[in-house]
This record gives C-alpha cells, sequence and structure tokens, in this order.
C-alpha cells in the first residue's frame, strides 16, 4: 500500500525536531478548516454528482438591493407625478375648451338677441318667396274663414251687405291666387341651372369611369354608330343632360314651366283649353314631387334618429363608467350641442313631412276628382301649409341674419 503524503509536512519536519509537535502540527494542518476568501466568486466541483446550494445573499447585497428598490420607488414616484402634472394640464385645456364653447354659446344667444322679427320680415318680405308666402297666408285665411261665414256665422244671410262681403272676399281670393302666379313665374330656372351645370362637369356619367372626356375621345366608329343608333335630336349635349338629370329636377322644371304656361292663359295670351291641360299637368308634377320629397324626407329623419340614438347611447355609457360632467366637462358639453343640434333638425323634419302631407292631400283632391268635403279639406290642407312653410322660412332668414350678427 502507497504511503499517503500531508501536506506542509516538509516545512513542520525543517522548523520542529521534537515528535510531540511534529505530531501536533500534522492535527492542525490535517484538521483545520480551509480558509474562504469572502471576495471571490464560487466555483463548482466539476466531478460532483449533484449541484450545489445556492448562497444565500450577504446583508450589504440585500441593503443595496433594498436601496435600488427604494430608488427605483422614488423614480415611479417621480413619473406619477408627472403624469398627474400633465393631466392636470389637460384638464385646464378642457376647461379652456369648455369655456370656449361656453362663450360661443353666449355669442349665439347675444346674436339672437340682436335680431328682431321686424327685421326678419323685412328681409323676407323683399323676396318674392317671401311674398309668395305672406300672400297665400292671406288667401287661404279667407277661404277658411268665407267657410265659417257661410256655415256657421251667417248660415242663412241673405242681405246685400253680407252678399257684397262675400263677394269682395272671393274677389282678394282670386287676386291673390293669381298674384301668387305671377311672383312663382320663371321657377323653372333654379331647375334649369342645375340642369345645365352638369354640362361643366369633366367626369364621364357613364358607367363608373371618372376619366375625362378630352383625355378618352371616343373611337369615330363608335361615335358614329351611337349617333346613329340614338339620332341627332338625342345626341344633343342639352338632351343628354336632361336624361341625367336627377327626377326631383326635371319634375321641378316640368312643374314650372307648365305654372307657367296656365298663368299665361289667365293672362289671356295663351287659349283657355291649354292653360287648363298645362294646369292639369303642374297637378301632376306636384304630386310625383311631393311623393318624392316624402320618401326623401323619411330617409333623413331615419339617419337623424340613428344619430341621435348613437350620442344618446354614448352618454349613457359615459354614465355607466363613472364619467359626468364634471370629469368629461368638453366631451359631454359637446354631446349636448350635437344632441340638441340633432333634435333641432329632427323638428324641422317633422315640420317639412307635416307640409309634405297637406300638399298631398290638397293635389290629390285636383287630381282624383273626389268630390266629398273638398272645399273643406283644401281650405284647411292649404292654410296649415301656409303656416308651416312661412314657418320654416322664417327660421331660414333668421338664422341669415344670426350668422351675419356673429361675423360682425
Amino acid at each position: 500500500m502507497s504511503s499517503i503524503t500531508f501536506p506542509h509536512l516538509d516545512e513542520d519536519m525543517g522548523s520542529s525536531s521534537s515528535p510531540s509537535s511534529m505530531h501536533d502540527s500534522m492535527q492542525t494542518s490535517f484538521y483545520a478548516p480551509p480558509a474562504f476568501d469572502m471576495s471571490s466568486s464560487f466555483q463548482m466541483n466539476p466531478l460532483s454528482a449533484h449541484p450545489p446550494r445556492t448562497p444565500r445573499s450577504s446583508s450589504a447585497a440585500h441593503f443595496r438591493n433594498m436601496s435600488m428598490s427604494i430608488s427605483v420607488y422614488d423614480e415611479k414616484g417621480e413619473e406619477q407625478q408627472d403624469t398627474e402634472t400633465v393631466r392636470g394640464e389637460n384638464v385646464e385645456v378642457d376647461e379652456d375648451g369648455v369655456e370656449e364653447l361656453d362663450e360661443e354659446d353666449a355669442r349665439v344667444k347675444e346674436a339672437e338677441k340682436l335680431v328682431k322679427t321686424h327685421e326678419v320680415w323685412r328681409d323676407l318680405f323683399v323676396t318674392s318667396n317671401g311674398r309668395d308666402k305672406a300672400f297665400k297666408l292671406m288667401q287661404y285665411s279667407i277661404r277658411v274663414y268665407l267657410l265659417f261665414h257661410r256655415k256657421i256665422l251667417f248660415r242663412g244671410g241673405n242681405s246685400a251687405w253680407q252678399l257684397e262681403i262675400v263677394r269682395r272676399l272671393l274677389a282678394a281670393k282670386n287676386g291673390f291666387s293669381f298674384t301668387r302666379k305671377m311672383l312663382i313665374m320663371f321657377n323653372w330656372l333654379n331647375p334649369l341651372s342645375q340642369v345645365l351645370a352638369q354640362q361643366s362637369v369633366p367626369f364621364s356619367s357613364s358607367g363608373s369611369s371618372l376619366t375625362p372626356h378630352s383625355l378618352t375621345p371616343a373611337p369615330a366608329s363608335s361615335s358614329k354608330s351611337s349617333q346613329s343608333y340614338a339620332g341627332p335630336f338625342l345626341s344633343h349635349p342639352f338632351l343628354r343632360a336632361l336624361l341625367s338629370a336627377p327626377p326631383p329636377i326635371l319634375l321641378e322644371l316640368a312643374n314650372g314651366l307648365s305654372d307657367d304656361i296656365y298663368a299665361l292663359s289667365r293672362l289671356g295670351l295663351i287659349g283657355p283649353k291649354l292653360g287648363e291641360r298645362a294646369s292639369r299637368f303642374a297637378n301632376w308634377c306636384w304630386l310625383l314631387s311631393t311623393l318624392v320629397g316624402l320618401v326623401e324626407n323619411g330617409v333623413e329623419m331615419g339617419v337623424i334618429e340613428g344619430l341621435q340614438r348613437e350620442v344618446q347611447s354614448r352618454a349613457y355609457k359615459e354614465s355607466l363608467s363613472g364619467a359626468t360632467s364634471k370629469s368629461q366637462p368638453k366631451e359631454s358639453k359637446i354631446d349636448e350641442r350635437e344632441l340638441a343640434r340633432l333634435q333641432k333638425k329632427n323638428y324641422w323634419l317633422q315640420i317639412s313631412r307635416a307640409k309634405l302631407a297637406m300638399d298631398f292631400i290638397f293635389v290629390a283632391y285636383d287630381i282624383f276628382g273626389i268630390k266629398g268635403w273638398k272645399d273643406s279639406i283644401q281650405s284647411f290642407a292649404g292654410l296649415a301649409a301656409a303656416v308651416l312653410s312661412s314657418a320654416k322660412l322664417y327660421d331660414k332668414q333668421k338664422n341669415v341674419l344670426v350668422n351675419k350678427a356673429l361675423a360682425s
């Protein structure tokens, strides 16, 4: 068996010559625990089958980690303070926006106070449309009064002064009707200008192509074939624009021309037969345009009501999430203004629908030859239509004056 070598044996033997000292030095060197260097890193034995235990961190490292975590939390606290400062600045911006909205509302209210009622009527009566509405109110007011005069107030009155009153009122009613025919003459120029404006559009209306005509000239063979198929009459640019115009514009154009022909017959420049035919054709155009207007009004009211529900649902969701007019003043103010605007537009759409319904009832009696209660129903329907159309025109002119007051 080989001998076992002990560490530091030669040094101990050289330093001490006694056997006892040598034995003590051997025990001390053999059983002495190894000295660990706290600064050196831990090294794993590569021959060991089990990994070493994870050493515990020292107290100095613990305090260092605590200081690092404290510094991190201090930085997060500073960032949170900065975020709160930015939010405070945003709140100030929102408050400024709310103040601007409030100032704008106050300016609108002040401008509405500056606009007087007589100024609105003055500007209305300057235009032929405003005078037409005023004469229409007087005409159908007289018709309604004559109904009460004949059937309720003076049912059996055949005295001379009563007959004279009725005669004068009838003459005034017919005079207002004839004056209104003169005032609305040449109204067909407005739809005609819209038809002619389509000729100046540089894009092609055929298909879905948006290529200008000048950049895509048609071949000579195709142009000749189209002219031979449509003829020189239908190939005219005005007729092409007329055929491509929307139906409401065409109905308005035909109605205006027919009304002018009937007015000329009332003046005696055209025969009465042609005037009656033109009047009947104008009534048909009026009926169809009223139906088209009712359809468009229904579609627009559906869109407005959908937008109203969207704004109301958004406000309801904000209220459920805890947002109030104090936490989000600008958003709530904008929603309130948008909802008020939509409600006002919906209100005037309802007024327009009622006016179109009155027009439909009035013209249906003339076209379909309904005899029962014709005078009474047409009188009340005409008066209601006159009131509603006058209210719409008054509000429109008032808005024009308010905008002028705001601009000045």
